[in-house]
This record gives structure tokens, C-alpha cells and sequence, in this order.
């Protein structure tokens, strides 16, 4: 049984320097306080045209992201190859509906599947459905209502994009994961992924759906999608989260009176995730598993999974992911038992993706031991390492 407390193998590819830094920045994430009022006023700044590079880059933003470019991530690509340990370079500028900035994130995904299809270290590209059409279209769509005739061309350009997309990941054989939104955004999204999968995956997994398992739905979708790949003869590619927006979630449906789509509680969540992972391993033969989670027990009962069923560590249907800069104990420990392992690796401007940077300083102190446990394994890791100088 693989287990993730060998903090060598975990920061291998960490100096001493990068340990101080992650143990401080770390440590800063657990004052919820400071990450709040940080979190305003580094957005604040970005609108009042101040410059805050030389704070955020050299601190969080080394932390989680890659770079500006996709060439400047190309570096961090390479070193966690070293590793055995992939990189899936995500595209992360959010919330810009301009028909140029939808433009700009079209060209970028497509110059992003253009790059993982000649670099080997990166096994597949992503993208955000909300970077190409407006919230407003995904919102009505999803939730049936009549469009007027401009919104009703803005849903059929949003169509014409995703298929862009899948097409072009398609023609250059690089699997292509298709992240998760809002509920309310999500069943377009659904339907939009679904035909596309139907599409491009009649040979292998190419077009991947998520599936965020923080929905009390999300277990009986699961089973659903299998159902139509095995009538529409094709494979089904499957991401599992756990989810990002449950605050969100609850305070809309309460302030719009509808029922939460949100699991009761913790325990509930746990138990579809692994549950979903069972069900895609009772189906292998039709799915392929990419599991994106920082939980210990759903990283090593996916492993459990795969022996029971006679599979190698390695088999190409089976992978796991963590977010750059995090769980690294579970990526790397991974990757050195032989499993598939990729890390989600963002990139983008400094001032574009501080919205993500916002939403990770806020998940590590909102997700319940999460930043204890970074704080733990670095710490582990720093004492071993001085007392492996004596």
C-alpha cells in the first residue's frame, strides 16, 4: 500500500531557500485575517493601476503558478519531469467577457494544445468553459429560458468554440479536460461536453467533463454519462473534484429560494467521490479516470482500486493530479511508485490571475487542515534535512 509520509521524495526537487519560502507563505495562509484583507487590496491595487509585481510574484504567485507565457513555464515543466511528476498548463485569466478577451482565450487554449502536443511532459491541455461566452447566455441556457436572437447566436458561437477546441485537440491526439462551473452555468456546459465527446471520442478519451462531487447529483450524472457513451459507442473521459464554489452555491440558492445543490455535509462528499471512483473502475474498459483531488484516502484508494483490478501503476487510463504548489507529498510519492501523475500548472499575466491566486490563499485557510498539513510536511522535511548535515 502506497503511502505519502516520505517528505525526501515529496521535496526533491525543493531547496532549502524554496522550503523557507513555502514554510512562510504557508504560515501567512493560516491568518485568515491577513489573507482577507490581502486578498482586497491586492484587488483593489490591480484597479487602481498600482503595481504590485514585485510583491505578488516573488511570494504566492511563485508559490502556485508557472509563469506569464507558456514559455516561461517551461522551466518548472522540465524540473518536475525529473520527478517522473507531468505539468498541464492551465490558461487561468478569468471573468473577462469582451469579444476580444474571449478571442485572446481562444487563441491562447489553442496555442496551449499546440505546445502539449510536442512537449511529451505535458499530457493534456485544459480550459475554463467560462472564458468563452458570456455568464448571462450560460446562465439562461442552463436554466431553459427564451433567448433573443442575439443571445441564441452568442450560445451557437459558444458551441463553435468548444468544438474549435475539442477538434484541434482531437487532430493533435491530446486529451483535453473541460473544467467544471457554477451549477447554474453547468448544464449547457453539460450538454456542450457531452456532444463533443460523442464526437471526438469514438477511439480513446480525448474530451474530458468534470464532475464535482460536492453535488449531490453528480454521482447519478456520472452513471448517466456512462450510459450514453456505451449506446453512443464512445469512451467517456472523466475529471473528479471535489468543487470549488460551495459558499457560493448555498448563499444563491438560499437567496433565490431553491434547493441547495450542494452535499449536506463533508462525509457525503467523500463518499460519492469514492464512490464514483469504484463505479469508473468497475468500467474501465469504456472510462478513463482523472483523478484531481488533494485527499490522501481518495489518492490512495484509487491505487487500492487499480490493484484489485489487476491494473499496473502505470496504465495509461488512470491519472492523478494536484495543484501546483500544493500536496506535493501525494504527487511526488506518487510519481515515484510509477503512477501517472500531472500537475495542474496555471499561467497567465500577474494582474489576470489574481483571482486565482485570491481563491487558493482563501481555499488553504478555508479548507480544514489543509495549510496545517503543508506547515507539517515542510517542517518534517526541514528537520530531516538538518539533521541529515550533522
Amino acid at each position: 500500500m502506497i503511502t505519502f509520509d516520505n517528505t525526501e521524495i515529496a521535496f526533491k526537487s525543493k531547496t532549502d531557500n524554496d522550503l523557507r519560502r513555502s514554510y512562510v507563505l504557508f504560515k501567512t495562509l493560516a491568518h485568515n485575517s491577513l489573507v482577507r484583507i490581502g486578498g482586497s487590496l491586492t484587488q483593489t491595487a490591480i484597479r487602481m493601476h498600482i503595481p504590485i509585481n514585485w510583491i505578488v510574484k516573488p511570494t504566492i504567485y511563485k508559490q502556485f503558478v508557472g509563469g506569464e507565457t507558456i514559455a516561461e513555464c517551461a522551466d518548472t515543466v522540465h524540473e518536475l519531469a525529473k520527478y517522473n511528476v507531468k505539468a498541464i498548463l492551465d490558461y487561468s485569466v478569468e471573468g473577462r467577457e469582451a469579444p476580444e478577451d474571449i478571442q485572446a482565450a481562444l487563441d491562447e487554449t489553442l496555442h496551449s494544445i499546440a505546445n502539449a502536443a510536442k512537449e511529451p511532459n505535458i499530457p493534456f491541455a485544459v480550459f475554463k468553459p467560462t472564458a468563452f461566452t458570456t455568464a448571462n447566455v450560460l446562465t439562461k441556457v442552463s436554466a431553459g429560458q427564451q433567448l433573443t436572437p442575439a443571445e441564441a447566436a452568442e450560445a451557437d458561437n459558444f458551441r463553435q468554440r468548444i468544438d474549435q477546441l475539442c477538434k484541434a485537440a482531437y487532430d493533435q491526439n491530446v486529451p483535453i479536460l473541460i473544467d467544471a462551473e457554477d451549477s447554474w452555468y453547468q448544464n449547457f456546459i453539460d450538454e456542450v461536453v457531452d456532444q463533443m465527446m460523442a464526437k471526438y471520442n469514438s477511439e480513446r478519451a480525448i474530451v474530458f467533463n468534470t464532475f464535482q462531487m460536492y453535488r449531490h447529483d453528480r454521482l447519478e450524472f456520472l452513471k448517466k454519462s456512462w450510459q450514453k457513451a456505451v449506446y453512443g459507442n464512445y469512451f467517456l473521459g472523466a475529471k473528479f473534484v471535489r468543487g470549488a464554489y460551495m459558499e457560493k452555491e448555498r448563499e444563491r440558492a438560499l437567496e433565490m429560494k431553491y434547493p441547495s445543490p450542494i452535499q449536506p455535509d463533508k462525509e457525503s462528499t467523500d463518499r460519492d467521490y469514492n464512490r464514483a471512483l469504484k463505479f469508473c473502475m468497475e468500467h474501465i474498459d469504456r472510462i478513463t479516470i482523472f483523478n484531481g483531488t488533494h485527499n490522501e484516502y481518495s489518492s490512495q484508494y484509487l491505487t487500492e482500486l487499480m490493484k484489485e483490478k489487476g491494473l499496473k501503476n502505470g496504465d495509461p487510463r488512470v491519472w492523478f493530479s494536484q495543484l501546483y504548489g500544493m500536496s506535493d507529498h501525494i504527487s511526488f510519492n506518487l510519481a515515484h511508485a510509477g503512477y501517472n501523475v500531472a500537475k495542474y500548472l496555471p499561467y497567465g499575466p500577474v494582474k489576470h490571475v489574481i483571482p486565482y491566486l485570491v481563491r487558493r490563499a482563501e481555499e488553504n485557510t478555508s479548507v480544514k487542515g489543509q495549510t496545517g498539513r503543508e506547515l507539517s510536511l515542510i517542517s518534517k522535511e526541514m528537520s530531516r534535512r538538518s539533521q541529515a548535515k550533522r
